[in-house]
């Protein structure tokens, strides 16, 4: 089963956000529906005795912070930490539980959240360069195909040996490289 629904949700700052339509409906989206997901597709599995694999959709904004909305990014950590739960209580019926966390993909969803943080215009290929731009990895544009082929591993035979509550992380090392001393002392030199 996987679990790939999710919204922006507000742009506001933490200091004047509208906790119902801002904060409660992200949250409902985003941590509730993958609960109710892993919810029901556990219930059945283990019903039926199925040793099955369930995915969700984080975002590597489970990893940072103040790179997305306030209730965006702390709706992602709690996804990570809901999979992480699922994954220890059902790992004894052979129930795996994962989630991938994508970089910035240019999907629809992208493209209106730029748009709700004031970036207008902005094209499927702007959206490309601006995430291999802060990406580690050079030369490659992040499709969603290839976050439909992560998730596709986590469902595979291929890591049905002990890969569980495992959070695959698919970003171009944007997450685990820090470039910002880098682009810093770049942008010194070149003043």
């Amino acid at each position: 089963m996987y679990s790939n629904a999710g919204i922006m949700g507000s742009c506001g700052s933490i200091l004047d956000m509208d906790m119902e339509e801002g904060f409660d409906r992200t949250m409902a989206v985003n941590l509730r529906g993958p609960a109710l997901c892993i919810k029901h597709a556990a219930r059945a599995m283990v019903k039926r005795q199925v040793r099955g694999s369930i995915i969700c959709t984080a975002s590597t904004a489970s990893i940072l912070g103040g790179v997305t909305p306030f209730a965006y990014n702390t709706s992602k950590h709690g996804l990570v930490g809901l999979v992480r739960a699922a994954a220890s209580e059902l790992g004894k019926h052979g129930i795996r539980v994962n989630c991938v966390s994508p970089c910035l993909v240019a999907t629809p969803l992208a493209i209106s959240g730029t748009s709700a943080m004031g970036i207008n215009n902005v094209s499927r290929s702007g959206i490309e360069l601006l995430a291999s731009s802060a990406a580690n990895l050079k030369g490659v544009a992040l499709k969603a195909k290839d976050i439909a082929e992560a998730a596709l591993f986590l469902a595979s035979d291929e890591s049905s040996v002990y890969v569980s509550g495992h959070n695959l992380v698919v970003d171009g090392g944007l997450t685990v490289v820090d470039n910002s001393i880098t682009m810093s002392t770049e942008t010194q030199i070149k003043q």
